[in-house]
């Protein structure tokens, strides 16, 4: 993954920058990003722990 796309979420947000300037449309775009990312992330833990629960299932019998 590209090194500036892993720190950006939404309308080009850096985590971390100032927001004070930003207009609240912006900062709706930000956040409609950051869940977006969220939800990425939250669907891979679950496939992870699926992968965990079958790896599991196979080596206790």
């Amino acid at each position: 993954m590209d090194e500036d796309k892993a720190m950006t979420a939404g309308a080009g947000h850096v985590i971390g920058q100032d927001i004070s300037l930003m207009s609240v449309d912006e900062l709706e775009a930000a956040i409609a990003g950051l869940r977006e990312e969220i939800a990425r992330l939250e669907a891979e833990i679950g496939a992870r722990a699926a992968s965990r629960t079958a790896a599991d299932a196979v080596f206790q019998k």
